[in-house]
């Protein structure tokens, strides 16, 4: 007997939702300070060291990660800040939707978005953000992509639709930064 769409589905919802899961992980838990990352990059170029005169450890991705990143037209990596926090940065070589904002992976796997307001940092560089809240637990999330020429964009639709139509050039850094709030 052949299964409906619909039981599929639903036998296979855990492993979308794990997926989803493990893509947001890589969103940083905690970060203290809002910094700016070099902007510029090449496609095998090396990542950072340092994060404001912070070390920055890389972290292991998971066998999900290394699979969604084996995908992703760029490059994904995942930092440890030396003062306890998270950095996620992804090059991007081509416009794609699998760049898409925080806020729809944080809503995905189950916080609450609120807040949501442009903010500028120390160094007068503009950042969306939004806090999201589960349970007990609240962070303040912030991202931004910059282009080759320095340009940023704070808006995933606005970045896609500008690369897309050859209104930015790549390749783009993507950084999503997190800060604890309880």
């Amino acid at each position: 007997m052949k299964k409906s769409w619909a039981h599929h589905a639903a036998e296979q919802w855990p492993f979308a939702l794990v997926a989803l899961v493990l893509w947001c992980a890589m969103l940083p838990l905690a970060l203290t300070k809002s910094q700016a990352v070099p902007t510029t990059t090449t496609a095998h170029g090396e990542w950072p060291t340092q994060w404001h005169g912070q070390s920055l450890q890389p972290l292991a991705m998971s066998a999900v990660e290394h699979r969604f990143a084996a995908q992703f037209p760029g490059r994904i990596a995942r930092f440890a800040v030396a003062d306890g926090g998270e950095l996620v940065l992804r090059d991007v070589n081509r416009p794609t939707r699998m760049l898409h904002p925080a806020a729809d992976c944080w809503r995905g796997i189950g916080w609450r978005i609120d807040a949501t307001r442009l903010e500028h940092d120390a160094e007068s560089l503009l950042w969306r953000c939004f806090e999201a809240s589960r349970g007990d637990k609240r962070v303040r999330v912030c991202e931004r992509i910059v282009d080759a020429q320095g340009h940023a964009f704070t808006d995933t639709s606005a970045w896609f639709w500008a690369a897309s139509l050859d209104k930015s050039t790549g390749p783009w850094r993507a950084i999503t930064r997190v800060e604890s709030l309880r």
